[in-house]
């Protein structure tokens, strides 16, 4: 049952919470938040904390505009471990008494209610990848430990030890907040790590991995490092995935699950449909997955070692192979691998939701599952089995999504149209804000090439 407001305030005052930080994140998934004394409590419960919305982010308002008011959900309360005194509470944000529909939190949930209507549960397991780094002096960023250079990381148990003080806090933190981390591991590119929790419902998982990226961050930097979840902030190194693992239940029945699968995979005619709807959404779905221009250096075809790429390359499936876009590492899941650090949770789970359910709506079969290896399939290779290239760049892949009608219907409208030419048109001016810049590669290749 969801918490009323006179459970969180005894929540609240059993824990010791002075200050409440009133959260909400904007389009680009950045956390905005408002520090709230607990004794304004009523005063934030009965009017929400005020922003000047045009300042926040892009939040789908102008100057002009009324202000946001974030209205806190008493299910979402954290109390922060690392500052016993304060908790989060996210928040849905209102203009003028109603919910603003360019909210992403307030999307997502949007999507979800439906879902709820036809009795289904959505859940989700986030793979959240980063690198701990330091500024070099020059306006960079060099690995933060020095001695991390091995040509071959992965899982290398001395670069994990020396991170262990990071690593177990961040550990001990999930765990005492409930979430029940299960792995900690130095992933492919030096510097790199991963630690994993259970998965919850959407929501939940959404609402959990912003505060994980908030708390990786503030810890990074009381230890005197940096975190990053940018999808390639080194060109010679794996970037940073966030992998998407969805299931739909309907109580406590895992509807993607099937012991008796003929394709060996375990996995429900359901499932195979739901994988046919996020293969044919996939070069639009993208840019809400991927969505920065440095998310598409990230792609690319090549060997899987360090310093090249996991991320895949093409819209297909496959079983426990990381060479495709979706991957199936046990029957009654499916592992999304085309989506990066970049993302904002609540509009990814709503275009991966979306593209599903309509693959389920149309009852697409997404065909066998692919077994090759992709990263060494020639152009020519794969083109003949018909498999669809994910798009070079933002630029390419906002086009793809503007014309994308399920992923239209799904984001909604708000006052000023809908919310996916408001994406659209954020993001291509971000691309082309990009494009005017004339960078040093430029300049080695080109000053005195003509």
């Amino acid at each position: 049952m969801p918490m009323t407001r006179d459970e969180l305030r005894r929540k609240a005052e059993s824990d010791g919470i002075e200050f409440f930080f009133a959260m909400f994140v904007d389009m680009h998934g950045k956390p905005c938040a408002k520090l709230v004394p607990a004794d304004s409590f009523d005063l934030m419960m009965d009017g929400g904390a005020g922003f000047a919305g045009f300042a926040a982010g892009p939040m789908g308002q102008t100057p002009a505009d009324p202000d946001m008011i974030a209205i806190p959900d008493p299910d979402s309360y954290v109390q922060v471990p690392w500052q016993p005194e304060t908790a989060v509470l996210m928040c849905d944000i209102a203009v003028d008494g109603e919910l603003w529909p360019f909210t992403p939190r307030v999307i997502l949930k949007r999507a979800l209610a439906g879902l709820a209507e036809r009795g289904l549960t959505y859940n989700v397991g986030f793979e959240a990848e980063y690198f701990l780094v330091r500024r070099d002096g020059s306006g960079g960023i060099v690995v933060a430990d020095e001695l991390d250079s091995a040509p071959a990381p992965c899982y290398d148990v001395k670069a994990l030890t020396r991170m262990y003080p990071h690593l177990a806090q961040v550990s001990r933190y999930m765990n005492q907040l409930g979430w029940t981390n299960y792995a900690n591991d130095h992933e492919d590119a030096n510097g790199q790590f991963e630690q994993n929790f259970r998965y919850a419902d959407a929501l939940t998982s959404a609402d959990r991995l912003i505060f994980f990226r908030f708390m990786v961050h503030t810890l990074a930097q009381r230890a005197g490092m940096a975190a990053t979840f940018m999808p390639k902030p080194f060109h010679n190194l794996t970037g940073n995935g966030l992998h998407v693992h969805s299931s739909l239940w309907r109580g406590d029945v895992a509807l993607f699950a099937d012991d008796d699968d003929p394709r060996g995979l375990g996995l429900s005619r359901m499932a195979y449909q739901f994988v046919g709807g996020l293969i044919d959404h996939a070069r639009a779905a993208v840019a809400v997955t991927c969505p920065t221009v440095n998310s598409y250096k990230r792609m690319g075809v090549g060997a899987p070692a360090s310093g090249a790429t996991w991320a895949p390359a093409y819209a297909t499936y496959g079983g426990n192979n990381r060479t495709q876009m979706l991957r199936i590492p046990e029957g009654g899941r499916i592992e999304h691998r085309g989506c990066d650090g970049s993302a904002n949770p609540y509009l990814a789970l709503t275009a991966v939701l979306a593209a599903g359910l309509d693959g389920i709506e149309r009852e697409l079969d997404p065909g066998e599952p692919n077994q090759d290896n992709l990263f060494t399939l020639s152009a020519e290779q794969v083109a003949a089995r018909g498999i669809a290239a994910m798009p070079p760049t933002l630029l390419h892949a906002t086009e793809a999504l503007a014309g994308d009608a399920v992923l239209r219907e799904a984001f909604g409208k708000g006052p000023v149209g809908d919310y996916l030419d408001y994406f659209v048109a954020t993001k291509q001016a971000e691309f082309h804000e990009y494009h005017r810049h004339v960078v040093g590669w430029e300049i080695d290749r080109y000053l005195t090439l003509f």
